[in-house]
């Protein structure tokens, strides 16, 4: 996979007009889509399931990027991938026998990925990284958006890049969290190989100028 890429959350979309809004990111310079689902258990909120990705699948071109932030994900993994997920992240946090979910998301020819929250530290990950496709890391606390950027992430970003190429895996980086203008070009250069940006693109009167800047 390519680098610097850049994948837009469908949590922060007008749901009132969701395929305009997919439409949208076909023809953008996004790379991913990406899909937040909370179940009001792991997180303190609720987003969406099945229905909306049933929506994605009809009407997204790219790659599609699911991040599950609910307790026990592995009782629901196979369900995302039936629905069109090419990318699944479960949470460390919550995920009890997380190589064995790894590897069966994998035996099903997806991408698998491991999330931290913000107070996980990095080290944790030393017996996963080399089987994990991606590390997303929280640069926000899980279950809202439009939250502060946590400035910890700089360090956390270098931490895994170093478990990375000491352990010889290929997991990229990937960023979620009070993504912007300001500290995109920043991240990249720390590290991170994918950025994930809610309402820094959606809010936006022209989202796929945002998403080229973003980019930059």
């Amino acid at each position: 996979m390519k680098t610097k890429l850049i994948a837009p959350s469908l949590l922060s979309a007008d749901f009132g007009n969701l395929q305009r809004d997919i439409e949208m990111l076909n023809n953008s310079q996004a790379d991913w889509f990406h899909i937040d689902v909370m179940d009001g258990r792991f997180v303190p909120n609720i987003s969406f399931g099945f229905p909306v990705m049933k929506t994605v699948q009809q009407h997204a071109k790219k790659f599609v990027d699911v991040h599950l932030m609910i307790v026990e994900p592995e009782k629901y993994v196979d369900e995302f991938i039936n629905h069109g997920a090419d990318l699944i992240s479960v949470h460390y946090e919550a995920c009890t026998h997380l190589h064995r979910t790894i590897h069966h998301i994998q035996s099903k020819g997806v991408k698998a990925g491991v999330v931290l929250n913000p107070s996980t530290p990095v080290l944790l990950l030393e017996d996963i990284i080399a089987d994990v496709d991606l590390v997303l890391l929280m640069s926000v606390n899980p279950g809202f958006g439009g939250q502060k950027f946590i400035e910890n992430t700089y360090k956390k970003i270098a931490e895994t890049k170093d478990l990375i190429l000491s352990n010889n895996s290929t997991a990229l980086i990937q960023v979620d969290g009070g993504v912007n203008l300001d500290n995109a070009s920043k991240l990249f250069e720390a590290g991170a190989d994918v950025l994930v940006a809610g309402n820094a693109v959606f809010s936006t009167e022209n989202p796929e100028r945002t998403i080229e800047l973003l980019k930059i």
